[in-house]
């Protein structure tokens, strides 16, 4: 099997509730498969509402005491937690490769990438400060102070199982939150991994809850925290519609909310841009985790004078990509998640090709590997009138559009409800500037694909949602800014 750990009591497949691993109130279980093959390995925890409902019980008892601790003694209990996460580096990924599918290197970086914001925020957790406000009438001291919003409730993607939820659950704990969280149904193991070692940092009982539940059970059990007044604040990373949702159905209870939600990123290469450069990048950030990543590009837009080089280079490139399953540390390409991520990948090949679009490489499901596989693929001659153009393919296709000037290349990029990420390559320094002003994104790239970092914030504008996670700016969604007004002073 391939799940050989050095730690296998880190596979969980139970809820943490006030510091117990529980059976689901009802004693249901779901299955947990491995896209590689399709075939389930462990069955997890189906909870429902009444678990839900336990987490923020749990969450309110532990709220007062984690509040009061003091900042550095939380980054003293995180700090312990990052270096945990480094020592089982190794068998958490393995956990991930195997229920998400993305090949060992790739889970290995993620679940450093994911430690980096548990160490980022353990950092600057101390560092939240509160203003002395300038004098307006005599008498009178205005003071803002900084305080931890509450409980948060934490809902995660199954792309990145690990790297999500630190990135939610880590800022919460550095100010003093409580969490009840809930990790992707395709991917609950890696998360509650996760969430043991927290326990094994000495993070208190109850301030850390994270449950497990199927598609149609989750519903129910999220539901619980949207009408709870007790839960102050969701943070969700996933698709449009579902981000609505929440919005929708926490509005009785005015929650805040962190909404990190789905993309249509453009990639732009203009005719001065280094094409070298160019491809790297669009191969770091297209193909990282076989192109099921929120910012990946969806749409490439190529102006005219290096349209054919750019793309007869970039196929070769794509073609030699190796694909298989995670247990070959030579992959790049693992399985899609399910066999429905499959399905739209073809769909949207199938209907470009019936517009125009010609296949330079790929464009087929690669069967003989298993039943979730799909080739990288670069298609040439791109339109508007493609389903490419309008969705989020979520996979390993590259659409390339060809375009003339630089305002039709920044329409066309821009002529989407979206707007989480977007990249353009170009030499020419005021065009820098022009375009990154221009794009209507919230995550920019200026000759660069790999740009995530746990010091920068990461947000979209417009249907991606609002909020900002990482950095000090996504410290301050944790936070509540309360105003005391001191009288009689003089």
């Amino acid at each position: 099997m391939f799940l050989e750990l050095t730690r296998p009591e880190l596979v969980r497949t139970q809820n943490l509730i006030d510091g117990k691993w529980t059976d689901a109130a009802e004693g249901a279980r779901y299955p947990v498969a491995n896209p590689a093959n399709g075939e389930r390995f462990v069955d997890a925890a189906n909870s429902t509402s009444a678990d839900a409902r336990a987490a923020t019980d749990a969450a309110a008892r532990a709220l007062p005491g984690w509040r009061a601790t003091l900042p550095r003694e939380r980054a003293a209990i995180l700090r312990r937690w990052h270096a945990l996460i480094l020592a089982n580096l190794e068998d958490l990924a393995r956990i991930m490769s195997t229920e998400q599918g993305k090949p060992l290197v790739e889970s290995r970086g993620e679940v450093r990438y994911g430690a980096s914001y548990v160490e980022w925020f353990a950092e600057e957790g101390p560092r939240v400060y509160g203003d002395i406000i300038p004098q307006q009438q005599r008498g009178k001291r205005m003071i803002a102070v900084k305080e931890p919003i509450g409980i948060v409730a934490a809902i995660t993607p199954w792309n990145f199982p690990l790297a999500m939820i630190a990135r939610k659950i880590a800022p919460a704990l550095a100010v003093g939150c409580t969490v009840v969280a809930k990790p992707a149904e395709d991917t609950p193991l890696t998360a509650l991994a996760l969430a043991l070692l927290a326990q094994e940092a000495g993070l208190p009982d109850g301030v850390l809850n994270m449950i497990s539940a199927s598609r149609d059970a989750g519903v129910a059990a999220v539901a619980d925290w949207l009408a709870d007044a007790r839960v102050r604040k969701i943070t969700f990373t996933g698709s449009t519609p579902v981000g609505k949702h929440l919005a929708r159905e926490s509005a009785g209870t005015l929650k805040k909310l962190s909404l990190e939600l789905g993309g249509n990123a453009p990639f732009i290469v203009f005719d001065d841009a280094d094409i070298d450069a160019a491809i790297a990048g669009l191969m770091a950030s297209k193909f990282r985790n076989g192109g099921q990543t929120c910012v990946c590009p969806n749409r490439v837009y190529v102006q005219s004078g290096v349209y054919d080089a750019f793309a007869r280079r970039l196929a070769e490139r794509v073609s030699s990509l190796k694909v298989g399953p995670a247990t070959d540390d030579s992959v790049l390409i693992g399985p899609m998640i399910n066999a429905r991520a499959v399905d739209k990948i073809a769909r949207h090949v199938d209907d470009a090709l019936s517009h125009g679009a010609r296949v330079l490489t790929g464009g087929r499901r690669l069967t003989e590997l298993g039943p979730n596989f799909y080739a990288p693929t670069v298609l040439v001659d791109a339109s508007e009138k493609m389903v490419v153009c309008c969705e989020e393919t979520f996979g390993p296709v590259v659409p390339l559009f060809r375009f003339e000037r630089e305002e039709d290349a920044i329409r066309a990029a821009n002529d989407t409800p979206f707007g989480l990420a977007a990249y353009f390559y170009t030499r020419d320094a005021r065009r820098i500037h022009r375009v990154s002003s221009q794009l209507e994104a919230g995550v920019i790239g200026a000759n660069e694909g790999a740009v995530a970092s746990e010091a920068a914030p990461f947000g979209g504008v417009k249907e991606s949602g609002y909020g900002r996670e990482g950095s000090r700016y996504g410290l301050d969604d944790y936070l509540s800014v309360k105003y005391v007004c001191e009288g009689g002073l003089d």
